[in-house]
């Protein structure tokens, strides 16, 4: 678990979010959400992040609007919740009609406002499949493992804004570098082949699956977005 030793400056308000989707996806990177879950707040890094347009096959929203993906079309900084792979999973709408991020995974953190109970309270909420704590290094590695692990249910957020004393994401000043490469489980001829998605460098043996694993060549399998080439 990495930590913090002051409070987060601020949380992220409409106006992060109501930008491109890539560019959105790429500065989730390195914040941190939380969820207040009866007085502890759970909190992880957003590690991963996915970007989906309204005009590619790959997204919900190009199939129309329908009342469970009404979240996709609200104004940039809404929740999409929906259900997949036997859980939730977590979804910001951004800038323009049907465009949405997806938060895959992230890392357990420990701060001034989440303590080590919070981290029991998210291992207790999303145990190993065979039973006993999950190992804290996977315990967020997928969409659906964070959401357990933060308590985000599709019945209380699709459709909601954060409320910043309930759900919230801060900055704490990360600016990690940031592997590019495709999305993960989008079937042949939907759009698998764009590069929407995006993993925090320093955190990539933990994400859903490592773009950094043996075999993997840059240029050809990922690029390396280094922060200082995209600050300037």
């Amino acid at each position: 678990m990495n930590s913090l030793t002051e409070p987060p400056l601020h949380h992220l308000d409409d106006s992060f979010f109501d930008r491109d989707a890539q560019l959105v996806a790429q500065d989730l990177l390195g914040t941190v959400i939380r969820h207040c879950v009866d007085g502890l707040w759970l909190s992880a890094r957003i590690i991963e992040t996915e970007a989906y347009y309204v005009d590619e096959k790959a997204s919900h929203s190009s199939l129309g609007y329908s009342p469970s993906r009404r979240a996709m079309f609200m104004p940039a900084g809404h929740l999409y919740l929906y259900y997949s792979r036997g859980g939730d999973s977590l979804n910001f709408s951004v800038q323009g009609d049907g465009n949405a991020v997806c938060v895959k995974a992230g890392y357990p953190w420990v701060d001034s406002l989440s303590c080590e109970e919070s981290i029991e309270r998210m291992r207790n909420n999303s145990p190993a499949a065979a039973g006993g704590p999950r190992p804290l290094t996977r315990l967020c590695s997928g969409q659906t493992l964070l959401c357990k692990a933060l308590g985000l249910t599709v019945t209380q957020w699709n459709a909601q804004r954060m409320d910043p004393n309930k759900l919230r994401v801060d900055d704490i000043g990360a600016r990690p570098d940031i592997v590019q490469t495709t999305r993960l489980g989008i079937p042949p001829g939907r759009d698998e082949h764009l590069p929407y998605r995006f993993v925090d460098a320093g955190f990539a043996a933990h994400c859903t699956r490592n773009p950094l694993r043996r075999g993997q060549r840059e240029g050809e399998d990922f690029v390396l977005l280094r922060r200082e080439r995209l600050a300037s």
